[in-house]
Parts: structure tokens; sequence; C-alpha cells
């Protein structure tokens, strides 16, 4: 499995559970168009294009290039790298005809094809990053979540972050788990919320 210290962006959730299955990164999924009215989402690949530097993998057909150039009008600070996957033409497994160009998306196309085309782009794998263990049951536990003042604590450490503040409680879930561990997180609270 590549480990990759860059996001990478790519169009729906069919296409996050193949990649998963190939590298080891955050991978955002934009929802295929929907990305053009969640400012969450772009907040949070605007966040991951300063900080990590983003990888947009989507489809190579009319609306995957579409996607793709609004991800890169909006992200005006940070690094992308594109990732392009080959023209093949067939249908996806799920789908019962294939999509209207006829290519296979990020989701049929081969393990081999997608490792490729992260190579031809000039991605490698990255050394091993500090990835956390932080659950749902830990943000409850914290006081970031299900309590009176749960939502105000949850701005305070997106603030002390550096994060959108608008992020939700499984957004800040996902991207705390790319930045550190329990124990740094746990810092964060004390200094942050507790004010030790």
């Amino acid at each position: 499995m590549l480990k990759i210290k860059e996001a990478v962006i790519v169009e729906g959730k069919y296409d996050k559970i193949k990649l998963s299955s190939i590298i080891n990164a955050v991978i955002i999924p934009t929802n295929g168009f929907n990305i053009f009215k969640n400012k969450e989402t772009v907040e949070l690949v605007k966040f991951y294009a300063e900080h990590t530097g983003i990888i947009i993998l989507t489809d190579s057909d009319a609306a995957g290039f579409k996607i793709r150039s609004y991800i890169k009008s909006v992200v005006k600070n940070g690094r992308i790298i594109n990732v392009y996957i080959p023209d093949v033409f067939g249908k996806e497994k799920r789908k019962t005809k294939p999509s209207a160009e006829g290519k296979l998306g990020v989701e049929g196309i081969s393990k081999s094809l997608i490792i490729e085309a992260f190579e031809k782009a000039g991605v490698s794998a990255s050394a091993d990053s500090a990835r956390g263990n932080i659950t749902k049951a830990d943000l409850f536990e914290y006081g970031l979540t299900g309590g009176k003042n749960s939502s105000v604590y949850r701005k305070m450490i997106l603030k002390a972050l550096g994060l959108p503040g608008m992020l939700s409680a499984n957004g800040m879930l996902e991207v705390i788990n790319t930045m550190m561990n329990k124990e740094e997180f746990e810092k964060i609270i004390d200094s942050v919320v507790k004010g030790d």
C-alpha cells in the first residue's frame, strides 16, 4: 500500500473505496458536482492544499475535468498535483450501462493503472507520518460532541489548529487523525479547552 502525505481528491464514495485499498492517505470525495455548493468540502480541500498539498484524481471525462478545474480555481494557495487516469472504455461492475462517454472512472480502473498514474505524476510514497487513532467516542469523552458546550469547544480546537471553523465533528475527526496522535490531541485539548 502506498503511503501518500498529500490529501487525494476524488469524485465519489466508490472512488474513495477503491483508492483506500491502494493508498494510505486522506481521501476526500467531492460527491460529484456537490462540491460547487458544499463550503465545508471546499474549505477542507483548501486547508490540505496549504498544509500537505493535494492530489486531484478525477475521472477522465468532461465531468471529471469540470470538477478538477473548479478545485484549481478555488485553491488560491498551496500545492496541487494532478494525477490522470488513462482513457479505458468499458462499464463499472456495479452499473447497468456505461457512462455517457463510455469511459471507466477511477473506481473501474485497475490497481496497476492507478499506481502507474501516480508514478507518472511524480507521486511517490512518503515517509511514515504520525496518524492518530482518535474515535467519535474520544470526541464525546473530551466534550467535543453531545454536550452543552461541545460546538463551542470544537470551534476553539479548530481555531487553535488553524482549521476551518465550519468543519463538522466528523470532518474534524478525519482531519485530526491525519495530523496527530491521541496524546498530542489530548495536550491541545488541555491547553485550549481546559486552559492548562
